[in-house]
């Protein structure tokens, strides 16, 4: 808020109103208050007494008083911008944001390069959701007063929100360049250096940080995160230990500690701390969507699909997209489908849609015509789906329909448990055309087939612990078997140990999109797989599919089982201890020498 006019302004009407002003400033509020309202009594219609009258409500917590006595000032002094930029705050402080964000145009139009109105009209744009609106409101502002410390930190903020990481780092930057000693500037300079994997510098941030303020809790936290990501764990529990002995209210520090308890698979105490999270902000969906995944992970689905709605406000290393709003309503299970129309629609990865489209037949049952909408790549492959009446590639335009829902919703509304999972042998089919092509190019079959997929998308946020390397794996790979890459994308890395292994077929180049990866896996006897999209789509296909997890695996797994009531079809592999791929490829390699016992032999008595 703005606040006071020079001192001097005020001689021309006399020492009350300079005495009122002085007041002020000191911070004595009710003597200024008093003074102000004596000379109202000379002078009523003198606008600044009744501005800043005003200003003093709205500072002692009274914005609806505030914003009668500054509309009063403003109809003397109409052009008085500094009034409109106060009146604005006022407005925002009783959440009455449009007529705020018009307060603090006025305030614009009045004085184009007022600083502190774009700033203000910034943080009412950003509760609207106009967030692009606000970050060019905060930058307004810079470009109005370029040493303004808080607007740089604030776009800052929005920016890292908003995943501009290059970006929140420059506005951090720009405010140690001016205030070096300033803590919060180097913490939050930590989270973006975080974000874009520079971690020893992020480091070197934190310590900055608390070395300038070492009860920083809210830093100690965010060190913490690093320690984790580094897989310093007893390093990072210490650091949350520490942030939570500072302020037993610290937020991040409970969500993060059960972040890695979860990790480390310490689920009881895992769960107490998002609850402890969650006692004190009970909004914070990070920690309730944490929370939901954890049960999901035990087997609570009662209460685990219920929480897993908290994934639309969810924005902390969350796949989900932005929430779609349609005039539809949301189907809950509740409603009867006979005779009505409905989208179903994925809004994660394409894993989760593999998994969840089968829920499309369930809904078709009830009587619905169901309208799938599915990511371009799994047009062909969804075309066939049972139950479907029409299929629409995501961004094309939508026909009327009477409800919606998210396809990771359907379990709530089907209120599934652990013993109702929709399990089949077979929900998904491949085209039995590219079946043939594909059966052509591999050529005739003399050995067992298995396709092999060892990495997934690198920016999914736990690739480094679910993918492996291919070099690593070769040697747990028995002869006697033809084996063929399924990957899509190679890493280089990889392409090189395919090149030198021409054993493995790769026909990266042919798979376009899912329903050709579908035909290839329909041409393998079996198929091996991390946990990714090709996991799910061998599953799908009722695949004999093995699944290679690592110790902290995705809730969809559950915990210690080696079957999937998901897919009848698959066997699991854990790793035993975190980071032990070579006990999960041993597994791996023995299962596969019982499942080709023919093939294994001819292999050890060939020369």
């Amino acid at each position: 808020m703005s606040v006071l006019p020079d001192g001097n302004a005020a001689t021309q009407f006399g020492t009350l109103f300079q005495a009122a002003v002085d007041c002020h400033q000191r911070g004595d509020l009710p003597r200024a208050s008093m003074l102000y309202r004596d000379v109202l009594r000379q002078h009523p219609s003198y606008a600044d007494a009744w501005h800043l009258l005003g200003v003093v409500a709205a500072q002692t917590n009274q914005p609806a008083v505030a914003v009668q006595l500054i509309e009063r000032a403003i109809a003397y002094d109409p052009a008085n911008f500094a009034a409109y930029g106060n009146l604005g705050s006022a407005l925002h402080a009783m959440r009455r944001l449009p007529e705020a964000l018009s307060a603090f145009d006025h305030a614009i139009a009045l004085k184009s390069d007022y600083a502190d109105a774009h700033f203000n009209r910034g943080h009412v744009l950003k509760e609207l959701q106009q967030t692009s609106a606000a970050l060019a409101s905060y930058e307004r502002a810079i470009a109005s007063k370029p040493d303004f410390d808080q607007a740089f930190m604030t776009r800052g903020n929005l920016c890292f929100e908003l995943k501009y990481y290059d970006a929140a780092l420059a506005s951090y930057e720009a405010v140690l360049a001016r205030k070096p000693e300033c803590a919060e500037a180097h913490s939050n300079r930590g989270n973006a250096l975080q974000a874009l994997g520079r971690l020893e510098e992020a480091l070197a941030s934190y310590d900055k940080a608390l070395e300038l303020k070492p009860d920083f809790a809210e830093a100690h936290a965010n060190k913490g995160n690093v320690l984790r990501d580094r897989d310093r764990f007893d390093d990072a529990l210490a650091s949350y230990h520490r942030a939570l002995a500072i302020d037993p209210d610290c937020v991040p520090a409970h969500f993060n500690r059960g972040v890695l308890l979860n990790q480390l698979r310490r689920l009881d105490a895992a769960l107490r701390s998002y609850d402890a999270a969650i006692a004190i902000d009970p909004q914070f969906a990070e920690a309730h969507f944490n929370k939901a995944i954890l049960l999901l992970l035990t087997g609570d689905y009662a209460r685990g699909w219920v929480g897993h709605e908290w994934r639309w406000k969810n924005r902390l290393g969350s796949n989900v997209n932005e929430r779609r709003e349609f005039k539809a309503s949301l189907w809950r299970g509740e409603e009867s489908l006979r005779g009505r129309s409905i989208l179903l629609y994925g809004e994660q990865g394409f894993g989760d849609t593999l998994q969840f489209c089968r829920y499309v037949t369930l809904v078709a049952e009830l009587g619905a015509q169901v309208i799938l909408e599915v990511p371009k790549p799994l047009e062909r492959l969804l075309a066939g789906l049972r139950g479907v009446s029409e299929l629409v590639v995501r961004g094309s335009v939508l026909p009327p329909f009477d409800y919606q829902c998210p396809l990771m919703s359907l379990p709530l509304a089907f209120k599934t448990e652990l013993e109702t999972i929709p399990s089949f042998e077979r929900y998904l089919s491949s085209d039995p055309a590219k079946v043939a092509e594909w059966q052509e190019r591999l050529g005739t079959k003399g050995t067992p087939r298995v396709g092999l997929m060892w990495n997934g998308n690198p920016a999914q946020p736990n690739d480094r612990h679910r993918s492996v390397w291919l070099a690593d794996w070769l040697p747990y790979l028995p002869k006697g078997i033809q084996y063929v890459s399924l990957q899509r994308d190679l890493r280089p890395a990889d392409a090189i140990t395919l090149d030198r292994n021409p054993q493995i077929m790769n026909p990266a180049g042919k798979l376009f999109d899912f329903s050709d990866t579908a035909a290839l896996c329909d041409c393998m006897d079996l198929v091996v797989s991390v946990c990714t999209s090709v996991a799910h789509l061998s599953g799908a296909l009722g695949k004999k599919t093995f699944i290679m997890l690592t110790h902290a695996a995705d809730w969809r797994w559950l915990l210690e089982r080696t079957d999937s009531p998901w897919y009848p079809s698959a066997t699991l592999y854990r790793q035993p201890t975190r980071g032990d791929w070579s006990a999960v490829f041993q597994g791996v390699e023995s299962d596969l020498r019982r499942a080709f016992p023919q093939a294994m032999a001819v292999s050890t008595s060939s020369p």
